[in-house]
């Protein structure tokens, strides 16, 4: 895949593209014909492998505007490719758009996850090179008191320490979804009619459906959509920290200050020689846009009615592929933009030198009221960072 005016999509590869999409949906009925035939429910399985394909998309997209949805022209030509009346039987086609959205996006989560453990490292080791590296801290865009690079970079790796236990959380507890037209299960069990307990069964396959999936069993969720939600709100839980991150290095990259600068600057069409802080800009473009993509999500779910729901849940399918590209995007950016940096360490001291009157004002504030020396102004800055390094090695046990 490839957007002009998202530069970097093609970092996201085929993740969550039409094609993923098919063949999520195609696994989760081939996952759904063979539970009914362990179950004893249907004679036999069928593999569905091959049965449809890229070739297929363009008709399969173009059929969908008549039932809404891409599943029912699916389950057509399963049908007629395999001569089997078993595909599909039991589901409804929310069934299977939401399994392959969750399988899906559960891809598009496991590789923010490595690209985040990436960016945590690459931060551990520069807290670890620049825990007493002095620079001026800056509160409402102002000199404040002295800080230590090492300390700002503790606070982004608190920040992925906190995303990755939201996106972990997450991505361990995705649903796999079968509960008919109105999330009884009651055509599975008409199915089941001829064995002993026919309830029994229906669960039964749903537990095998799920299982072979690798997703999480329970409740039909057609109308509560927390696990989309709660994807979404993962997901700009790390946008906000990238966002904070690529604004802190644009802004100490500004040639006035110049404390930090991307090791690959961005060039100009019109200025030979200038380096844009692009990698930070695009964190913060992502940033900024994050946010209303997950607010659509919320607006669809709190628009749901009844036990299958008209127009909320067509809103969510292509706002979750965007926000879960975008993420993929950025998560790849950041890694790159964190493992690049290049930190001047003497045009910080130099900096903070500069600024040492103003620094120091509250130091001699404090020592004045009780007669005390002016030791180094750093506080427990080292306790801090001790702090933040152990609590990221718990996330990540080899950081």
């Amino acid at each position: 895949m490839s957007d002009l005016l998202w530069p970097g999509d093609e970092r996201a590869g085929s993740l969550f593209s039409d094609a993923a999409l098919l063949d999520a949906m195609v696994r989760a009925e081939q996952a759904w014909l063979d539970a009914l035939a362990v179950a004893g429910i249907a004679p036999s399985s069928t593999s569905l492998d091959g049965v449809v394909g890229v070739d297929d998309l363009e008709e399969l997209a173009a059929g969908a505007e008549t039932g809404g949805n891409p599943v029912i022209g699916l389950v057509r030509l399963l049908r007629e490719r395999t001569g089997s009346s078993w595909v599909h039987r039991g589901l409804t086609s929310q069934d299977v758009l939401d399994t392959a959205l969750v399988l899906c996006l559960r891809d598009a989560l496991d590789q923010v996850l490595a690209d985040v453990e990436r960016q945590a490292r690459a931060l551990a080791g520069l807290v670890r090179a620049h825990r007493g590296t002095v620079m001026a801290g800056r509160t409402l865009t102002q000199h404040a008191v002295p800080i230590t690079f090492g300390l700002k970079a503790s606070t982004w790796l608190l920040g992925l320490v906190d995303s990755a236990v939201a996106l972990r959380g997450v991505r361990d507890d995705l649903p796999g979804q079968a509960g008919g037209a109105a999330g009884t299960m009651a055509a599975t069990v008409e199915l089941a009619q001829r064995l002993p307990d026919p309830v029994a069964a229906a669960t039964g396959v749903l537990r095998t459906y799920v299982s072979s999936l690798g997703l999480q069993g329970g409740a039909p969720w057609h109308t509560r959509r927390t696990p989309i939600t709660g994807a979404g709100d993962a997901l700009v839980t790390v946008a906000d920290t990238w966002g904070r991150l690529g604004g802190d290095v644009a802004l100490l990259s500004r040639p006035e200050i110049g404390e930090l600068r991307e090791a690959l600057g961005g060039g100009s069409s019109t200025m030979p020689g200038k380096a844009n802080p692009v990698l930070s800009v695009l964190l913060r473009r992502h940033a900024l846009a994050a946010p209303g993509l997950a607010a659509t999500l919320h607006v669809a779910a709190s628009s749901y009615v009844d036990e299958r729901p008209d127009g909320g849940w067509h809103a969510e399918w292509d706002t979750l592929r965007t926000l879960a590209r975008r993420s993929v995007v950025a998560a790849s950016q950041a890694a790159d933009l964190l493992e690049g940096l290049v930190v001047d360490a003497e045009r910080m001291a130099a900096r903070a030198a500069e600024a040492d009157q103003t620094l120091r004002a509250e130091q001699r504030s404090m020592t004045a009221s009780d007669g005390g020396g002016e030791p180094p102004y750093l506080g427990a800055t080292d306790l801090i960072i001790d702090n933040t390094l152990e609590r990221a090695a718990r996330v990540w046990s080899d950081l």
